[in-house]
């Protein structure tokens, strides 16, 4: 064992996750607040502070631990730029400041120091080496004064005063410190926290019916998507479906003449995950959908999905690839009972896995440099772990910019486990938590464990996969509910549309699945429709913008309201400077109502005292003058959302 001098111990450094074996997640911007556990051995004066530096950087920066009490200590740096960070504790016996503490109390019992201030010369000399002119000068000074006794009084003022201990501060000793480990950050740009998805197939985008829509099509409905609210269009696969075994209408095992097949059933004798099927249109098309997009503040979102159809041309050209039964025939990709006929999944325990590796990164690179920069991956969870890490870091090297969305609705530790290898955002159980208890369990889960640090949730009402039964033959008023839990819960949320805001939700019997769902068939929409969901989700979307406590997800308290129909809480930014309190009617069909209490400690309100809140999507206001306070929502608008004015 290594002797160590060091006479601090650093312990319980947050926040960490497993040991350091995974970064931590920030946006640009956000603040990283570190807490340490600081143990000195006998009285003197402990000092910490948290080192950290971007990669970019040459040297560390530091900012000094605040004593909370307990021996807990903690200090807040803020990440300004992309990329990885690195942060660890640093904590020493700080000698000078013993010194000083010691002065400061014999002096309070009236001791005479002369001897004392003798010994502080030596710490002054430290910060003679250190400082700039004019506080050398000034330490030189005290220097002077504390080796004369005629200087007695004005030494002993100096000794005790804020400016030395403030010298003391600045320069630190620098001897026997002890780290801890150092650990990582990783910094995303700002959509990873805060994004807004509009899911819709561009082959059911054409003006006329029985028609397949093309990427020119689908140009026409950006104005209304960006008219929403809406910041990101994320489209299913565009690629060639694979011809063999293609599924028919309703998820039918054999597909009738004209059937359009599985758009995640890659692949067919046209091309594969680098090509663009044919009826959607070209390159260039695409390009410019890409293009129209960005003109209206939309950002494109491509899904992912790394498995092949039976006649990809993959199967041909790297068989190895893929596994084959014992009888010879392509093993297809299975779900028990779900089988996938239309699907082979890609075999990572193929012995030419490197190669397989690089031809995905290759995928994904080809892409981006269409100009996209985010990804739905779909089912991430069938692939091992750290090929994900492997490919997330290499595309990160050169493209920071790139988000990755986890589309896995898994096991919690496989969730868990696909966000620490590096997914920046993750789908979530929100869709089928649907009572009070169960939201505000799940919201504290994901916003008070560990995973608030490297868990960034994106909540989805619907998905093309997923038909939830509140939703099946549900009012407009449990859409409005969905939709406002989670645009107010979460900073990421999507929807599936048009069939949300217009409210088809026919399903196949017994089964959260859509009827004559997207996934099989070409649908033809009135997407000139307007109607009460539209312009609802429209002024919420818009309110989402404008308020920055609605563009995080982890600023959250929830506040007792005596209704289990009714759920309020409290959200707010970081400087608190924008607070809001969202209340919400969980019950689509009656009204109902309760008293709220409002949480006047964390609004810095004294009780007593007017409180006005304004409802910003109703333009009312209202002044409360007591902690409690009477609400009561109506099904046909079931929420609150007010903005509090002090």
């Amino acid at each position: 064992m290594r002797l160590k001098q060091e006479r601090v111990i650093i312990e319980n450094v947050n926040p960490q996750i497993q040991c350091g074996a995974f970064f931590i997640k920030r946006v640009v911007g956000e603040k990283v607040i570190v807490y340490a556990d600081i143990v000195g051995d006998g009285h003197d004066v402990v000092q910490a502070e948290v080192q950290f530096k971007h990669e970019s950087d040459k040297k560390f920066a530091a900012v000094r631990m605040e004593h909370l009490g307990n021996d807990v200590n903690s200090a807040t740096f803020t990440v300004a730029k992309q990329g990885f960070y690195e942060y660890k504790v640093a904590g020493w016996v700080d000698n000078a400041l013993n010194w000083q503490h010691g002065i400061v109390a014999k002096l309070k019992d009236h001791q005479v120091v002369t001897s004392e201030l003798l010994d502080g010369v030596q710490y002054l000399k430290l910060l003679d080496k250190k400082g700039s002119v004019a506080e050398k000068k000034y330490v030189q000074q005290l220097i002077t004064s504390f080796k004369d006794p005629k200087s007695y009084d004005q030494a002993i003022k100096e000794a005790c005063s804020k400016k030395l201990h403030g010298l003391f501060i600045k320069y630190p000793p620098g001897t026997l410190v002890n780290y801890s480990k150092t650990l990582q950050v990783y910094v995303d740009r700002k959509k990873a926290n805060f994004s807004t998805w509009y899911e819709f197939f561009p082959r059911s985008s054409a003006p006329e019916a029985g028609k397949h829509g093309t990427f020119k099509d689908a140009e026409r409905l950006l104005p209304r998507i960006a008219a929403m609210g809406f910041d990101t269009v994320y489209l299913p696969p565009i690629h060639p479906i694979g011809e063999v075994n293609r599924k028919g209408k309703n998820n039918t095992t054999n597909a009738q003449e004209g059937d359009s097949g599985v758009p995640w059933g890659i692949g067919s004798r046209h091309g594969g995950h680098k090509s663009i099927h044919s009826e959607l249109g070209t390159e260039t098309d695409f390009k410019n959908f890409i293009k129209k997009a960005n003109e209206f503040e939309l950002e494109v979102a491509l899904d992912l999905a790394f498995q092949a159809a039976p006649d990809h041309p993959y199967t041909k050209s790297n068989p190895e690839w893929f596994r084959k039964r014992p009888d010879g025939t392509m093993q297809y990709a299975e779900n028990p009972p779900k089988k996938y006929q239309d699907i082979v999944n890609f075999y990572f325990e193929s012995k030419d896995y490197e190669r397989l590796w690089a031809e995905l990164l290759d995928v994904t690179i080809h892409w981006i440099s269409f100009g996209i920069k985010i990804f739905r991956v779909d089912n991430p969870h069938t692939k091992p772990y750290y090929f994900w890490h492997w490919l997330i870091s290499e595309v990160k090297k050169d493209h920071p910019d790139v988000l990755f969305l986890a589309e896995a609705f898994s096991r919690p530790k496989v969730m868990q486990q696909l966000a620490k290898q590096g997914f920046s955002q993750s789908y979530t159980y929100f869709t089928w938590r649907v009572h009070k208890h169960e939201l505000i369990e799940y919201m504290t889960e994901l916003t008070q464990s560990e995973m608030k640090e490297y868990y960034r949730p994106n909540f989805w009402p619907n998905t093309p996969d997923i038909n939830p039964y509140h939703l099946q033959g549900a009012n407009d008023s449990m859409h409005l509910i969905r939709y406002t839990l989670a645009a107010t819960l979460c900073g990421n949320l999507g929807i599936y549309g048009p069939v949300y805001e217009y409210m088809v939700s026919d399903a196949m019997p017994g089964k959260e699945e859509y009827m004559h769902s997207e996934k099989y068939e070409v649908r033809h929409w009135d997407w000139s429709v307007e109607n009460k969901i539209t312009h609802i989700i429209s002024k919420i979307n818009h309110t989402r913008r404008a308020h920055s406590c609605l563009q995080q997800t982890n600023n959250i308290r929830f506040c007792t309201i005596d209704n289990e129909y009714l759920m309020a809480f409290y959200k707010w930014n970081d400087d608190r400077t924008d607070e809001m309190l969202i209340i919400i009617n969980l019950d689509p069909y009656y009204s109902q109502r309760g008293m709220v209490q409002l949480p006047l400690q964390e609004l810095g309100i004294s009780p007593g005292n007017e409180v006005q809140v304004h409802d910003v999507i109703t333009d009312n206001s209202y002044l409360w003058y007591s902690e409690w306070n009477f609400v009561e929502l109506p099904s046909s608008l079931p929420f609150h959302i007010f903005k509090i004015v002090k």
